[in-house]
């Protein structure tokens, strides 16, 4: 049930995405494959300069799908606002 899994802190969408995009899966095994390919190549400092920028830049995704959810989310509650009140005007720019 979503509100039990609200409560116990367990409702986690970015935990449940599970692409099954041919794309996404070939682009994945591009990434994968460049990684392999570079491990050969570099010295073993300059890899791990590319390991900490991918890391950097993981993080900063993460930020960024979370800032997206949260403010999707806030769109839809002023939807359902917008529908169950009767309000004739939008407000989005009031959501930041």
């Amino acid at each position: 049930m979503i509100l039990e899994d609200l409560y116990y802190g367990s409702l986690r969408p970015n935990e449940r995405m599970k692409p099954n995009d041919p794309e996404s899966r070939r682009i994945n095994q591009r990434i994968i494959d460049s990684l392999e390919m570079l491990k050969e190549r570099l010295p073993k400092e300059d890899f791990d300069q590319v390991e900490e920028l991918l890391e950097l830049h993981s993080e900063s995704c993460s930020l960024h799908s979370e800032l997206s959810f949260i403010q999707g989310y806030k769109i839809g509650a002023l939807m359902m606002i917008e529908v169950f009140g009767g309000e004739k005007e939008s407000n989005l720019e009031g959501i930041n």
